[in-house]
């Protein structure tokens, strides 16, 4: 039952230049020429450091940024709606999770006329995904505000917010708004007025144009930009980057959704306002024009604490110094043992200076780097479609440029330890009938919940079983459950093998399930002699004896103590 890795031959151009590259897997989306995001399809591509493809998936709808594998080798693919509901440059709309047997495990839209996604998401460790979205404001609604000019025909100003999509229920679990922490100098009668130059933690609703007249989607109302955003585990903070504002900002996730709309709360204490901004501060009236260092920039990330500079920000700066030539700079922020970011007395936060790490190089769309353990860094140019890998000396390692017109958005790598027993990783498919089941989990999953392995089922029926039954939201691998559905079906899951497995068994009766392959009863390990024959029943119409325990179905077994038995497959 377990899967192969399926390697595939195409015609691309690519070049395996030397041993010094980083092993691992690169991931990213391939599309047609007219923008990522555009309405064309894609193909997503899995390609280890020798250039070989190990696994691909088509899209009908194109990337509006780059995928994000995931452990269990699934993946998060953001992409453009059919018709979203604003229209700029790094459209987006959809989010969805994507199986290695490219099977949806959900899809979720946000194009309507409050939000429409567009650019990044960012998966968190809980499962749950940050999501960049356009808000919609009326030219009244941003004039209330303190706008003087609507640089736009449609009369509208599109805002920014971050969205926390819990995928399982559906829900934002968590929201952070931009037009909560906003400030103007030009009226005194209306909200958020004070002097910009005294609050860098707040946003200047008058800087920058509201949107233009024309673009790749025509008309619009976009203000800021934002492109990319990346989470900090450590310090529970969000990064993002504006293009058009050239600067990156750093907010607090720490937050409630309360807090994030205010002003104190937090790690920090600071609610949702700005700990940290960096790259134009002529955007809070501090600096000058030597310290306007990002233009149009992309893909902002934190350094992984397992490569050289770690905790660094690194970012491919689309127009540096004001011109159309790139580069891929790295500096080092002034954070300190408590998170916080300190800045001078009517100075701009620092750092005054950035590290080079590559500089001949141009791309008018996305783009982006990411440094890896190795202290190599992955490049993308998206307009020519070329991914390469540069030592810490600059030297090309590795590259990929496929023949044709073609975009990448952006491209990462993962180690090759990244998935846990790659080799052993399957999908298999769980019978179930109307009404109560016998289920079990025969694999390790990243989810275990039931509503997302078995997604048909009764919501509110899944039980154990204990001194009596125990109603439960997840499953454990060698645990028993009762679990019903209103109609026949199939449920396909994914994860790992599991081959090996002990369970403890109380006197009495007992609900359990198997492990990945069939285990015929005689085989199970029994070291107590706490099994009475005979006692193994499985469920269908009806209750009946069995020889051996099938993967995904669960079993009673009556003991006459309590005690270990063990589970052995091959």
């Amino acid at each position: 039952m377990k899967n192969k890795i399926v390697v595939l031959f195409i015609g691309f151009l690519f070049q395996f230049i030397g041993a010094e590259v980083f092993e691992g897997y690169a991931i990213f989306t391939q599309g047609s020429p007219g923008g990522p995001g555009g309405g064309g399809g894609g193909t997503t591509y899995i390609m280890d450091h020798n250039s070989t493809v190990i696994k691909s998936w088509s899209h009908t709808r194109g990337a509006a940024s780059l995928p994000y594998l995931l452990p269990d080798s699934s993946f998060i693919y953001p992409y453009r709606v059919q018709n979203p509901s604003m229209n700029a440059g790094g459209v987006g709309g959809g989010i969805q999770r994507i199986t290695w047997d490219n099977d949806i495990l959900w899809n979720y839209t946000f194009a309507n006329a409050t939000y429409q996604h567009h650019h990044d998401v960012e998966p968190l460790p809980t499962g749950n995904v940050l999501i960049i979205v356009w808000e919609a404001k009326t030219a009244q609604e941003a004039y209330d505000m303190g706008r003087q000019t609507i640089d736009n025909p449609l009369n509208v100003m599109w805002s920014e917010a971050i969205l926390e999509l819990n995928p399982i229920t559906g829900n934002i679990d968590w929201e952070w708004h931009l037009w909560d922490h906003l400030i103007q100098d030009v009226d005194s009668g209306l909200p958020n007025y004070g002097v910009v130059f005294e609050h860098p933690e707040l946003f200047d609703i008058n800087n920058g144009a509201a949107g233009s007249s024309g673009g790749p989607g025509g008309a619009n109302g976009d203000w800021m930009h934002l492109n990319a955003i990346n989470y900090n585990t450590e310090l529970d903070q969000i990064v993002i980057s504006s293009a058009k504002q050239n600067e990156i900002l750093v907010i607090d996730h720490s937050t409630s959704t309360e807090e994030a709309a205010g002003h104190t709360g937090g790690n920090s204490g600071k609610g949702g306002d700005f700990l940290y901004r960096w790259g134009n501060p002529q955007n809070y009236d501090r600096g000058n024009n030597d310290d306007h260092i990002l233009g149009h920039q992309h893909g902002v990330n934190w350094i992984h604490e397992d490569s050289p500079g770690a905790g660094n920000l690194i970012l491919f700066n689309n127009h540096h110094n004001n011109n159309n030539s790139g580069a891929v700079i790295e500096f080092i922020t002034p954070v300190d043992e408590n998170g916080n970011y300190p800045i001078g007395n009517g100075e701009p936060w620092g750092p005054e200076s950035f590290i080079m790490i590559y500089n001949d190089i141009h791309t008018q769309m996305q783009g982006g780097a990411f440094r890896q353990p190795n202290g190599n860094t992955l490049i993308t140019d998206c307009d020519d479609a070329y991914i390469f890998e540069i030592n810490s000396s600059g030297n090309l390692q590795w590259e990929y440029n496929p023949s044709g017109d073609y975009q990448i958005p952006r491209a990462q790598k993962y180690g090759l330890d990244y998935f846990d027993h790659t080799e052993e990783f399957i999908s298999m498919e769980i019978s179930h009938s109307a009404g109560w089941n016998l289920v079990g989990l025969p694999i390790e999953v990243e989810d275990s919940s039931y509503e997302i392995l078995f997604p048909e089922s009764v919501d509110g029926t899944l039980y154990s079983f204990g001194m009596g039954y125990i109603l439960e939201t997840e499953l454990l691998v060698g645990t028993g459950y009762w679990l019903r559905f209103t109609n026949d079906g199939i449920s396909t899951i994914t994860g790992y093998v599991v081959d090996n497995l002990e369970i403890s068994l109380m006197e009495g009766w007992n609900l359990i399930s198997g492990i990945t392959n069939p285990i015929v009863i005689n085989n199970i390990g029994d070291p107590g002699g706490i099994i009475i024959p005979g006692t193994f029943y499985g469920f269908g119409n009806s209750y009946g004896n069995v020889d051996v325990l099938d993967p995904g179905e669960s079993y009673w077994v009556r003991t006459n103590g309590a005690g270990v038995i063990t589970f052995q497959g091959g």
